[in-house]
């Protein structure tokens, strides 16, 4: 995501690169936060078999049959994935969505600080990197809330890979952009995404317009605020 104000090109999230773990990164080239789609019953298969192996002794090569329980080996996983929203139930390969929690104490000071929904803050850290602080975009935006080198020396941010950094800029961001536009949040978003130059020239007022005008921005910022929308969903109170 660039938020940087000067881009007027939006380049946004083409590839991402994990500055530790360049191998997590899925199809897309996003960095991937856990097992989607059909491959869940695999890898219920997968935790099924590994904790049967572990209860009878057995040993296929991997360290992760030393745990005890299917539960204890995904949340191995969970903990190799950095931390991220998803974790994985027992045998049955039921997968849990939870609310991260590892900045939690971060996104609550920054929301009483620049007076930004919860809600909102986490859904757009989930979009834009799905909770891990190192990743790079193509366009070159870093860390939770990918900030722009510009973007983010003017926020005073030093180090975008520092999650305290990262959030209290972004978030100072984006309540910027929605000062700009009254309280609007789709316009706000559009502005963080795509820069506040492309949504002015919509000449829009509201989100009813924008969403009306919705066509005059790039295609990912399109996308963009129909992710924030669903992510947020899951992280209403």
């Amino acid at each position: 995501m660039a938020i940087n104000p000067a881009a007027a090109g939006g380049s946004g999230q083409l590839k991402w690169v994990d500055l530790r773990s360049s191998s997590m990164k899925g199809a897309s080239g996003k960095v991937t936060s856990g097992v989607t789609g059909s491959s869940a019953a695999e890898f219920a298969a997968l935790l099924q078999q590994a904790a049967l192996q572990s209860a009878t002794g057995g040993s296929n090569g991997s360290s992760l049959t030393s745990l005890t329980d299917a539960s204890s080996l995904g949340n191995l996983l969970w903990q190799q994935l950095g931390g991220t929203a998803e974790t994985y139930g027992g045998i049955s390969g039921e997968i849990t969505q939870t609310m991260p929690t590892d900045y939690e104490d971060l996104i609550q000071t920054a929301s009483a600080k620049y007076g930004v929904p919860v809600d909102l803050i986490k859904a757009v850290i989930d979009t834009e990197s799905s909770f891990n602080p190192n990743v790079v975009s193509s366009a070159g935006a870093k860390g939770l809330m990918q900030l722009m080198d510009g973007t983010a020396n003017g926020l005073g941010v030093t180090d975008p890979f520092d999650p305290a950094q990262n959030i209290d800029g972004g978030v100072r961001y984006l309540s910027y952009q929605l000062k700009r536009y009254n309280g609007e949040e789709n316009m706000a978003l559009a502005a963080y995404n795509a820069g506040p130059g492309r949504v002015n020239k919509l000449g829009v007022n509201n989100d009813a317009e924008l969403m009306a005008n919705l066509s005059g921005l790039p295609k990912e910022t399109q996308a963009y605020i129909a992710k924030i929308e669903r992510a947020r969903a899951q992280y209403a109170v």
